[in-house]
């Protein structure tokens, strides 16, 4: 008997116990889509996450008062100014923007609404430097910040809060009992770290200083922070670098830290990378249950069709095609079943994209993948029994029947 009428002899008898053949490809089937499903979803998760921290800022480094030695980072009292910043844009090389900030909890209010909003003084590099769009009207320029202008960009929560579905722009709002003209409002990012980058009034650093913040200081005028964009990838350490040195050598000590945003990154995509690699892992278990099913179910196969295998081998048929035979059983049913669980796990990271914010998808080397070690399951379960049925004596196979 030739290869092909191997195939077509263990799909007709597979074929004649439908029940029995579908229960066996079951643990295939539950473990496979398991595989591909966690495989799926953990990757889709990791894209995600990393898309959040990029959207906070590409490249983004943050300058922080208060050295790393110190507990949580945090200074006894504001150490940067702003002229920091203009140090740091003109003599660091691997800098390409930055944006000072300062940042105050207040009240703000239009007409008979009133609402609380982080109001945050910057300059106008801060849509470079946090990747940040003004969905409608404009951003504050460099020219009003020279003129301590009282303009405003509102997040899209202060926005909606205040003026509901109207168009707030050219709307006078009070900040701190002082009126500001809105000129913009930003694009919804959403939450990162616990903080929603929506609920934010943008503000001329220069008029956040003088008309808001009213913090003093013989330096100049004290920021919270610096956010910083290196030219590319390969400068974000190089940036650090300089940045430490610059205001170690300018402030007399080491009394700021410097947080790279891609540390962030590496990090989340250490701790997905290791948790997808762990649920497949996991998920994996259901594959070798499903081994184990075949190996059970082709034993009792064997069992059951002792005297075919004596009448095959009677009339001449050899070890080699009767082991042949089972082998082939075997690996179909595993590979059977590890297609239509692809289709199952496929299915339902569709599913999973549809119902929540994470967009899963599963790449083609890890469906072969998936499907390739089902096969090769099967055909490792389907020794045992593929050489007990062709190790039987003709003799005695016959005699038992």
């Amino acid at each position: 008997m030739n290869f092909v009428e191997s195939i077509k002899m263990a799909v007709k008898t597979l074929a004649a116990n439908k029940l029995r053949s579908s229960l066996t490809m079951l643990g295939i089937i539950i473990g496979n889509s398991s595989v591909i499903a966690m495989i799926g979803i953990g990757q889709s998760v990791q894209n995600y996450s990393l898309a959040q921290i990029e959207s906070y800022g590409s490249n983004l480094l943050s300058v922080f008062a208060g050295s790393e030695e110190a507990e949580g980072m945090i200074a006894e009292e504001p150490k940067l100014v702003l002229s920091d910043a203009e140090v740091i844009i003109t003599q660091a090389p691997a800098v390409k923007k930055v944006a000072p900030q300062i940042s105050a909890r207040q009240s703000i209010a239009y007409r008979n609404q009133t609402t609380q909003a982080n109001i945050a003084g910057t300059t106008p590099d801060f849509l470079y430097v946090r990747n940040a769009t003004v969905v409608s009207g404009r951003f504050f320029n460099s020219s009003e910040q020279r003129q301590n202008a009282l303009v405003v960009a509102l997040g899209s929560v202060p926005a909606r809060k205040l003026f509901g579905s109207a168009n707030p722009i050219g709307k006078e709002i009070q900040i701190n009992n002082i009126s500001f003209q809105v000129i913009g409002i930003m694009k919804t990012k959403g939450s990162f770290g616990g903080v929603n980058q929506d609920d934010v009034a943008y503000v001329p650093i220069t008029t956040m200083a003088s008309q808001i913040d009213g913090r003093q200081s013989p330096y100049g005028i004290p920021i919270d922070s610096i956010e910083v964009s290196a030219k590319n990838q390969q400068s974000i350490w190089a940036a650090s670098f300089q940045i430490t040195n610059l205001l170690t050598r300018r402030h007399g000590k080491k009394d700021i830290s410097v947080i790279a945003n891609k540390s962030f990154q590496d990090l989340v995509g250490q701790v997905t990378g290791a948790l997808s690699l762990m649920l497949a892992a996991i998920a994996s278990i259901s594959l070798l249950v499903g081994g184990i099913g075949i190996m059970n179910i082709m034993l009792v196969s064997v069992t059951e069709r002792t005297q075919e295998i004596g009448l095959r081998k009677a009339v001449g048929a050899t070890q080699q095609a009767i082991l042949t035979q089972f082998l082939i059983e075997a690996v179909i049913l595993s590979v059977a079943g590890g297609l239509i669980g692809t289709g199952f796990g496929v299915g339902g990271t569709m599913i999973v994209g549809v119902l929540t914010p994470l967009k899963p998808g599963v790449s083609l080397p890890a469906i072969a993948l998936a499907v390739g070690v089902s096969g090769s399951i099967g055909l490792i379960f389907g020794v045992v029994p593929a050489r007990r049925a062709a190790r039987l004596d003709p003799i005695v196979a016959l005699r038992s029947a």
